[in-house]
């Protein structure tokens, strides 16, 4: 797949597990998005195609590098 392609499928998934948040932007927990069935399957580098997406602007996040357990609780945001 290329990274155009995981992207787009970062952002439904994004807006299938997320919810509005104040600001009417839709954004999900790292920790829901890393441990949801679906997106194991779809993902074989999670971490690379939110930091894709990043650079991108098409999402956000306070982090530099997210790690499981470490980074659950941080809020990835669409842009």
């Amino acid at each position: 797949m290329d990274v155009s392609h995981e992207i787009k499928l970062l952002v439904e998934e994004i807006h299938r597990l997320g919810s509005k948040n104040g600001s009417g932007q839709t954004s999900v927990k790292f920790g829901v998005l890393f441990n949801d069935d679906r997106c194991a399957n779809i993902f074989e580098a999670l971490v690379g195609t939110l930091k894709a997406a990043k650079k991108r602007k098409i999402i956000d996040f306070q982090s530099e590098l997210l790690l499981q357990g470490v980074h659950d609780n941080v809020e990835i945001t669409l842009l």
